[in-house]
């Protein structure tokens, strides 16, 4: 399906009564069992990747979910179903988390700017702060983030900003809960892509990245 199309389909899939204030609350589970989901899934080999936590999380000051950092061993970061992008963690490599995190929060310091924060109504979040992470993006310009809180540390409800950049979605569950049913709920809407036949895919990068996506 064109890129066109998708976003049209999209764009009449999406619910009318949808809010900035929407929640969508999932019934508690262990999230690793999520991430092995989206694992068993793709079809992907787990890669095994080793990650200093201890490092990254020392520098964001919170923890970051414990099945996030199981996707990002077993598959580092890259697009799923050619259009869902997964920021993982490798220094100096694209779709790293770390990476496009300080390049947020420098961009929300600068007061050239002007005082508007490129999540509004939200700021990125500043170490013993409250603020987004991004975690991911889409082809049509979704993007995916966790609500931090330092002083709420180990909840990291999903934030959702819709292609029109102005709708936010909150979700109550997991990062690899709520990427499983993007890639294979076809009834989780507006988000999910099962519908649109692309198939479940897995891919490292092959360039750069801007915003969450490739180049």
């Amino acid at each position: 399906m064109a890129r066109g199309s998708l976003t049209d389909a999209r764009v009449a899939a999406r619910p009318r009564a949808a809010t900035a204030a929407e929640v969508v609350t999932a019934l508690p589970e262990d999230p690793r069992t999520w991430a092995r989901r989206v694992i068993d899934l793709t079809g992907w080999e787990p890669l095994g990747i080793p990650v200093d936590w201890a490092a990254v999380e020392g520098e964001l000051g919170v923890p970051l979910p414990a099945d996030y950092k199981e996707l990002c061993e077993a598959f580092g970061g890259g697009v799923f179903s050619d259009s869902v992008y997964f920021l993982g963690r490798d220094e100096g490599v694209s779709f790293d988390l770390m990476a496009q995190w300080r390049a947020w929060l420098s961009a929300d310091r600068d007061s050239t700017g002007g005082n508007a924060s490129a999540v509004e109504p939200y700021t990125v979040y500043a170490p013993g702060g409250t603020g987004l992470i991004g975690w991911g993006s889409t082809e049509w310009a979704d993007g995916y983030f966790w609500l931090i809180d330092a002083e709420r540390p180990g909840e990291h409800p999903v934030l959702v900003r819709s292609d029109d950049g102005e709708q936010w979605h909150r979700y109550d569950m997991s990062t690899s809960e709520f990427l499983y049913r993007v890639l294979a709920d076809a009834d989780f809407r507006p988000f999910g892509i099962a519908r649109y036949d692309l198939g479940v895919t897995f891919l490292p990068p092959s360039g750069g990245i801007v915003d969450g996506r490739p180049l």
